[in-house]
C-alpha cells in the first residue's frame, strides 16, 4: 500500500511540475540555465585548485618560488570561476523565485474565479475555511517544489560533469565515488516513502485548522454571547495539537535522514582520499588530481540535497495541487446565453412553472408561478420555511431551478448574457455584509459614479442623514462588516448600493427588518417612484399593505396572489400571519384589563 501511495505522490508530483514548466517556460528555462552555469562553474572550480595546487602551491613548497605569470593565472580561473558562480547561484534563485511566486499568484486567481463562477449551491456544500485554505495555503504548497528545482535541474547537470571530469582526471577514484550515488539513491527512495504520507497529513490537517479558525472568528458574537469560548478554544486546540504532532513526525523523519544524506557524501570524500592516497604514493596521480577529485566531492555534498528537497516538497505539493484542482474541476458552474436587455424602463417578471430542491428528493419551491407588471410592487409573504428567500435567489439567478423558468421581459435568465442580469437586476439580501472600506466606497463598489448621485441614493434610502453626521461624511470607514454602524443604517447603506445603479427590477429579502416602520414606509413610498420593479420579503403588516399585490406562499407553494386587503378576507392562513403580532397584542392587553378590574375589585 505505502509503495501504491509513494509511486501515486510521485506521478502526480512530477505532473505538477510540468504543469508548471510548460506554463513558464522561459522563466524555467533561464533559472535552469543559471543553475547550469553554477554547476558547470563548480567543477571548474575544483578543476581551477587542481591547477592551482599543481602549478601554484607545490611548486612554491618545493622550491620556494612562483612565477608571476602562473600566480596571476591560478588567481583568474580560481576568482573567475567563483564569479561565474555567484551569477548563477543569483540567477537561479531570481528566476525559481519568479517561476514559483508567478503560478501561486495564477492558481489563486483562478481559484477566485471560479469560485466567483460557481452557483451559490456549490458554496452551500463547502465551508468558507476550507474555499480560504484552496486559495492560500493550497495554492502555496502546489508549487513549493519550484524553489529547489531548477536547482536539482543544475545539480543533474554537475553530476554528469563532475562524473565526466572524474573520469578523465582518475577512472579509479571516480568508481570508488561513483558507489555513494547509489546509497544516496536508495536513502532517497527510503526516506520519500518514510515522509509522503506524514506530509500529505500534515496538509490536510492545515486546512481543518483553517477551517475551524475561519468558523469560531465568523461566529465569535454566537460564541462569546453563548459563553462557548472553552469548548471552541478546546475544539481548535484539539485540531491544532494534531498538526503540531504531524508535523514533528516530519520533523522526526528529516531529523533522522538528514544526517544521513549529509554524511554519505562526506564518507565518499574520506573514502577517496583513502584510495587517492595510495594511488599518490605509487604514483599512479598527481596531488593536483587527488585534490580536484577530492573537492569535486566536497562540493557535491550539499547541491545533492537539492534533489532531496524536491521530494521532500511533492508530497505537500500533490496534497495542495490536488486540492486546488477539485475547485478548478467542480461542475456546476453557469451557462449564459447572449441575450441582452435593453431599455431604461422598470422590467416585467415572469415566473413559470419554478420548482427547486437543495437536495434530491426534498423540494423547497413546487411549481411557483406568478407575474409582476412592470413598475408594480409584489410582497412576497410566507411562514418561516416556505420558500421565500430560495425563491428570491432564483429571481436574481444565484441559482437555477431545476424546472421552469424565470424570465425578464420575457427573456429566460439563462439566456442573458453574462452581466446582464446585474446590469438589470439588484438583490438586497436579509444578512447585510459591507466592506471595510468608506461609506462612499460600500455604496459605489469601484463603480465611477458622481457623489450627487450617491447622495441621491442615500436620499432614497433614508441614509443621507446619518451620514452627513458621521465624520469624514462619504469618507468615513465604516469598520469590517461595518461594525461602526447599527444594524438599520447598515441595511440603509446596502439600500443605496443597489439603488444607485438604477436597477429596472429590484428585490428586497426582507433588507428593512431593522429599519424604523416609519423610515421603511419613506423608503418604500420612494421606491414606488424610483422608475423600478420591486419584489420585496415582507413581514410587517406595514410593509405589506404598501405592496400593489402580495403573493401569499406556503411550503414552497403559491396559496393565493392579491391585493392585501383581498387576502385578509379570503386566505386565512395569510390572516393569520400577518395579523398575529396585532393578535397577541390585543391578547395580552386584554390580560392586562382583566388583572387591573381584579385588582379594582
Amino acid at each position: 500500500m505505502t509503495n501504491k501511495v509513494t509511486s501515486a505522490v510521485m506521478r502526480d508530483g512530477l505532473r505538477v511540475l510540468g504543469v508548471a514548466i510548460r506554463a513558464e517556460k522561459l522563466v524555467f528555462t533561464a533559472a535552469v540555465l543559471a543553475s547550469g552555469l553554477y554547476g558547470g562553474m563548480t567543477v571548474a572550480s575544483a578543476w581551477a585548485l587542481g591547477w592551482a595546487t599543481e602549478n601554484v602551491v607545490l611548486p612554491s613548497f618545493e622550491s620556494g618560488d612562483v612565477t608571476s605569470a602562473a600566480l596571476w593565472t591560478g588567481v583568474l580561473f580560481i576568482v573567475g570561476t567563483a564569479v561565474l558562480k555567484a551569477i548563477g547561484v543569483a540567477g537561479r534563485r531570481i528566476w525559481a523565485g519568479t517561476m514559483q511566486y508567478n503560478m501561486q499568484a495564477r492558481s489563486r486567481r483562478d481559484v477566485t474565479k471560479q469560485y466567483l463562477r460557481l452557483p451559490l449551491s456549490w458554496h452551500h456544500r463547502h465551508p468558507t475555511g476550507q474555499l480560504l485554505s484552496n486559495a492560500s495555503s493550497d495554492a502555496e504548497a502546489a508549487w513549493a517544489p519550484l524553489a529547489p528545482l531548477p536547482m536539482a535541474v543544475g545539480v543533474i547537470v554537475m553530476l554528469i560533469t563532475a562524473a565526466v571530469a572524474m573520469v578523465i582526471t582518475d577512472p579509479v577514484l571516480a568508481l570508488v565515488g561513483f558507489l555513494i550515488f547509489p546509497a544516496i539513491a536508495v536513502l532517497n527512495l527510503v526516506y520519500q516513502r518514510r515522509l509522503s504520507p506524514l506530509a500529505t497529513h500534515a496538509q490536510q490537517l492545515r486546512a481543518e485548522v483553517s477551517e475551524i479558525a475561519h468558523e469560531s472568528f465568523d461566529g465569535a458574537l454566537v460564541v462569546k454571547t453563548l459563553g462557548r469560548e472553552e469548548l471552541e478554544t478546546e475544539r481548535f486546540q484539539n485540531r491544532a495539537h494534531r498538526l503540531r504532532d504531524a508535523n514533528i513526525a516530519v520533523g522526526r523523519v528529516r531529523g533522522l535522514f538528514d544526517p544521513l544524506l549529509e554524511a554519505l557524501p562526506t564518507l565518499g570524500v574520506l573514502a577517496v582520499l583513502a584510495v587517492g592516497g595510495m594511488r599518490l604514493s605509487s604514483n599512479a596521480i598527481t596531488s593536483g588530481e587527488l585534490v580536484q577529485v577530492a573537492y569535486l566531492f566536497t562540493l557535491l555534498a550539499f547541491p545533492i540535497r537539492a534533489l532531496g528537497w524536491v521530494l521532500g516538497e511533492l508530497p505537500r505539493a500533490v496534497v495542495g495541487w490536488r486540492r486546488v484542482q477539485d475547485v478548478l474541476e467542480a461542475s456546476g458552474s453557469m451557462e449564459y446565453g447572449e441575450a441582452e436587455l435593453k431599455g431604461a424602463q422598470p422590467a416585467t417578471l415572469e415566473v413559470d412553472g419554478l420548482t427547486y430542491a437543495y437536495e434530491e428528493g426534498r423540494e423547497v419551491l413546487h411549481g411557483v408561478s406568478f407575474t409582476v407588471a412592470a413598475g408594480r410592487t409584489v410582497a412576497l409573504v410566507g411562514p418561516t420555511g416556505s420558500g421565500k428567500s430560495t425563491l428570491i435567489q432564483t429571481l436574481v439567478r444565484l441559482v437555477d431551478p431545476h424546472e421552469g423558468v424565470v424570465r425578464l421581459d420575457g427573456v429566460d435568465l439563462t439566456e442573458i448574457a453574462y452581466g446582464g442580469i446585474a446590469d438589470t437586476v439588484a438583490l438586497v439580501p436579509q444578512q447585510t455584509f459591507l466592506f471595510d472600506d468608506t461609506v462612499r466606497g460600500n455604496v459605489t463598489l469601484g463603480l465611477r459614479i458622481d457623489d450627487q448621485d450617491v447622495w441621491a441614493a442615500l436620499r432614497l434610502a433614508q441614509a443621507d442623514g446619518f451620514v452627513s453626521r458621521l465624520g469624514d461624511g462619504l469618507n468615513t470607514r465604516v469598520g469590517e462588516r461595518g461594525t461602526t454602524l447599527s444594524g438599520g443604517q447598515r441595511q440603509r447603506l446596502a439600500l443605496a448600493r443597489a439603488v444607485v445603479r438604477r436597477p429596472r427590477l429590484l428585490v428586497l429579502d426582507d433588507a428593512t427588518s431593522s429599519v424604523d416602520p416609519q423610515v421603511e414606509a419613506r423608503i418604500l413610498t420612494g421606491l414606488r417612484d424610483a422608475s423600478a420593479t420591486v419584489v420585496v420579503v415582507a413581514y410587517r403588516m406595514a410593509t405589506i399593505a404598501l405592496a400593489d399585490e402580495v403573493v401569499y406562499l406556503e411550503h414552497g407553494r403559491v396559496v393565493d396572489r392579491g391585493p392585501h386587503d383581498e387576502l385578509l378576507t379570503r386566505c386565512g392562513g395569510y390572516r393569520n400571519l400577518v395579523t398575529a403580532y396585532e393578535r397577541e397584542e390585543a391578547e395580552r392587553a386584554a390580560i392586562e384589563a382583566d388583572e387591573e378590574e381584579e385588582i379594582s375589585a
